[in-house]
């Protein structure tokens, strides 16, 4: 599957229990929104936030923002009124709870046609359990309809009894684990949660680091942390500057027979074309989307 281009450089949790935040996100700058019916709802408020969260979607108010909503698990009591609900609907994506095997999502897949899912909605899996990283590649080959792995760092590192670091060395090899599972189906992946929000700095460099692992974006649990996930999840103009230099000397010296080509200094071959073609690309992407 080939991926679209499309921005998810942040992507920001809102409770779906919440109407003054449901209406406060239709101004923020925020690639993606996941409307939540899971975590951040408290389970008398389960119902009346389903409710809200889909008569959203249906407003058509949030503008290019990519609209996603997580359903609780269908082995809860609320799962497959949620994921009825949110078929008809319509969001951009389906995000599913603690995702652990294939089979989980070839059930919903189903359950989507059966509840009339529009062809657009896709699925999205939420991995955050010890056995989804053991089982990352079986997921993202699963489904024609699967979109993008979300890390769900705080639960997974919960259930490995491990730490919170700047580092985050307790974690690397589940999000290496899914990074190569989510690369090598083409599908996104985005980083979990920064849980700090008095840390800006200590935020910054872990969108940084997220960046150089070779995520998309990064999940987010507050309108504060837009700004920076924005702007280090965007290519720099010196990195498009460079990247319309190889795409330029490249095709030169296509036309002259030549498969590799010096830019400053550097050997550049067909695979440093491909990068720079999807930085350009995705820049692209992000004007179109401010705009």
């Amino acid at each position: 599957m080939t991926p679209e281009t499309r921005p998810r450089r942040s992507v920001l949790y809102m409770p779906g229990s919440n109407p003054r935040a449901l209406e406060k996100a239709k101004s923020l700058a925020a690639d993606g929104l996941i409307l939540d019916l899971e975590d951040a709802v408290a389970v008398a408020a389960k119902t009346a936030a389903r409710t809200l969260v889909c008569d959203a979607v249906k407003t058509g108010d949030y503008g290019a923002r990519e609209l996603i909503i997580r359903i609780n698990s269908l082995d809860s009591a609320w799962g497959r009124d949620d994921l009825v609900a949110a078929c008809a609907a319509g969001p951009d994506a389906i995000l599913l709870p603690k995702v652990e095997t294939a089979a989980m999502v070839q059930q919903v897949e189903k359950l989507m046609a059966e509840f009339g899912a529009a062809d657009r909605t896709r699925i999205w899996c939420m991995m955050e359990t010890p056995r989804a990283m053991l089982h990352a590649e079986e997921i993202a080959e699963s489904s024609g309809k699967l979109g993008c792995f979300v890390m769900g760092t705080s639960d997974l590192v919960k259930d490995l009894h491990a730490h919170h670091t700047a580092t985050r060395l307790p974690v690397i090899t589940s999000l290496s684990l899914c990074l190569l599972a989510a690369r090598a189906e083409n599908i996104d992946i985005l980083d979990g949660v920064y849980l700090d929000l008095n840390d800006d700095d200590g935020f910054r460099a872990s969108c940084h680091q997220g960046l150089e692992f070779g995520f998309d974006g990064k999940t987010l649990i507050h309108p504060k942390q837009l700004a920076a996930a924005n702007e280090v999840f965007a290519p720099s103009p010196a990195e498009l500057d460079h990247a319309r230099q190889i795409i330029a000397a490249f095709a030169e010296a296509e036309q002259q027979g030549q498969g590799v080509v010096l830019v400053d200094g550097r050997l550049i071959e067909n695979l440093h074309v491909e990068n720079a073609r999807r930085l350009v690309a995705l820049s692209a992407a992000i004007t179109a989307m401010e705009a």
